[in-house]
């Protein structure tokens, strides 16, 4: 699975990158002859998989938090009509986890499956900011926001805690990350407002998570409140269209310099046609929910390229990048993850299945959690 040792925008803050937490026993060096601050550096470059088969010592090293943190999968997952639960996949022990419960618990009052729309998935809205876990948007049993305040987990330390509390909460909203923070544009508050399906709102996590929402430069109408929509970080601009899949679309660009929203380029909007996701906010990848062909986006031809097709990535709903690979949640079988190696070449796919009984709301690629394997 995701195995990369390394990534600038995936290591824990700096004051646990240098605090020395390793939790051997002192008769165990991790490497005799050396101290254990140049054996840890030392074996920082050894892959994961070797470091976790080698020894127990090693193992703990791995997961310490001093040690770079290898990419793992973060997925909601629903068991029942309503539940909704939150794992952790360790690509280097192959388990599943659960992730400790957060603080009022959504699952009690969120809404996944309509009695009247049983056939169809109600959106519950998720992204990833600065390595960490937002859980922003979603519906009650009533129809109405179930998040007045977005839940945020951190791997880091294990734990959620409440973001601060949306200016107004919504569903059905255009949401994604770029540079730190976390955007919400448009959407259905608790009855449709032209004000609210006009406004995007900007929580910076990274410079000061403490502060709140504050407006940025709006949208020219509400058609952005027809669906729930992944906006994608990539080159320091927000990219999203008004509606999923092969459906004719608007496309928008936000510039964050500028603080304004410009027309989707053409080949763009041409080639949206399924879920996107970008790897470190650089390069973007496309699934065709039809064809099933992974294609990644040049900016310079305005044209997206081929990287694979396969069978396994028809109807694709939701996908995550990061690590190299990128995760795809499809409608057809969402009791399993499609992952494509994208550094490979030819790129290289493979299935990851869920627990038993459960199936993928969605699924996120960010560091794996401290202490997760010590045995």
């Amino acid at each position: 699975m995701v195995t990369t040792a390394t990534a600038d925008s995936l290591t824990p803050p700096s004051s646990k990158r240098n605090k020395l937490a390793l939790h051997h026993h002192p008769s165990s060096p991790l490497l005799p002859g050396l101290p254990d601050h140049v054996a840890q550096f030392c074996l920082s470059h050894v892959p994961p998989s070797l470091l976790f088969s080698v020894s127990r010592s090693w193992r703990r090293l791995l997961y310490s938090p001093s040690f770079p943190p290898f990419s793992s999968l973060y997925a909601l997952l629903s068991s029942s009509s309503n539940s909704l639960d939150f794992f952790n996949f360790d690509p280097i022990s192959s388990k599943w986890s659960p992730l400790p419960p957060p603080p009022n618990s959504p699952s009690s009052h969120l809404l996944i499956h309509h009695p009247s729309f049983l056939s169809r998935h109600l959106p519950v809205q998720s992204l990833t900011v600065s390595g960490h876990l937002l859980l922003l948007a979603a519906t009650t049993y009533n129809l109405l926001p179930a998040l007045p305040r977005p839940l945020l987990f951190s791997p880091f330390s294990n734990s959620w805690r409440l973001a601060p509390p949306l200016p107004t909460p919504r569903r059905w909203c255009a949401a994604g990350a770029l540079h730190g923070s976390v955007y919400v544009a448009s959407g259905i508050g608790s009855f449709f407002s032209t004000d609210v399906a006009r406004s995007v709102e900007r929580w910076d996590f990274k410079s000061n998570g403490a502060d709140g929402w504050e407006k940025v430069s709006g949208l020219k109408d509400g058609k952005f409140s027809r669906d729930a929509i992944d906006a994608v970080g990539w080159k320091g601009k927000l990219c999203m269209v008004n509606v999923k899949g092969h459906a004719l679309k608007e496309g928008l660009v936000y510039d964050l310099e500028k603080d304004e929203w410009e027309e989707m380029p053409e080949g763009m909007i041409e080639g949206w046609r399924g879920p996107v996701a970008a790897m470190d906010e650089k390069d973007m990848y496309v699934v065709d929910e039809i064809s099933g062909s992974l294609r990644r986006y040049d900016s310079e031809k305005d044209f997206w390229e081929e990287v694979m097709e396969s069978n396994r990535l028809k109807g694709a709903v939701q996908m995550a990048a990061g690590g190299g690979r990128v995760c795809v949640v499809c409608g057809g079988s969402r009791g399993e993850i499609v992952v494509v190696d994208v550094v490979t070449s030819p790129a290289r796919l493979w299935v990851e299945p869920t627990p038993p009984g459960t199936e993928v709301v969605a699924v996120h690629v960010l560091p794996r959690m401290n202490g997760a394997a010590d045995s």
